[in-house]
C-alpha cells in the first residue's frame, strides 16, 4: 500500500523547489555583488589612488597586475564556491527531505 507523501517531504514538491531555489539565489546574489565589486573596485582604486596603483609589481603596474594576472584567478575562486556551495545546498536538502521521509514511514508503522 502506498504512503500520502506530505508535500514537503516530496523532493519534487512545489515548497521543496521554492526553497532550494530561494537559497540558491541568495549565494548567486552573494557571489554576483562578490564579482561586481572586483569588477568595479579596480576603476575606483584607479581613481582615488592612482599614486598606489602606479607603483610597478614584477615589471606591471599595479592596475595591470591585478588585472591581467589576479583577477581570472579571483573569477574562478568565485566560481567554484559557487559550485561548490550550490552542490552543497542540494544535498542538504535532500537530506533533510529523506530524513522526514524516513520519519514520518516510522511514524505511520
Amino acid at each position: 500500500m502506498d504512503l500520502p507523501k506530505d508535500a514537503k517531504s516530496d523532493i519534487h514538491s512545489e515548497p521543496f523547489l521554492r526553497q532550494l531555489m530561494r537559497r540558491q539565489l541568495r549565494l548567486s546574489v552573494a557571489c554576483a555583488g562578490t564579482f561586481l565589486i572586483a569588477l568595479l573596485g579596480l576603476p575606483l582604486l584607479n581613481y582615488f589612488f592612482p599614486e598606489l596603483m602606479a607603483t610597478r609589481v614584477f615589471g606591471f603596474t599595479l592596475t595591470w597586475f591585478i588585472l591581467g594576472v589576479l583577477f581570472f584567478p579571483f573569477v574562478w575562486i568565485i566560481s567554484y564556491v559557487f559550485i561548490k556551495r550550490s552542490i552543497a545546498l542540494e544535498e542538504e536538502e535532500a537530506a533533510a527531505i529523506s530524513e522526514a521521509t524516513e520519519e514520518s514511514g516510522r511514524v505511520r508503522k
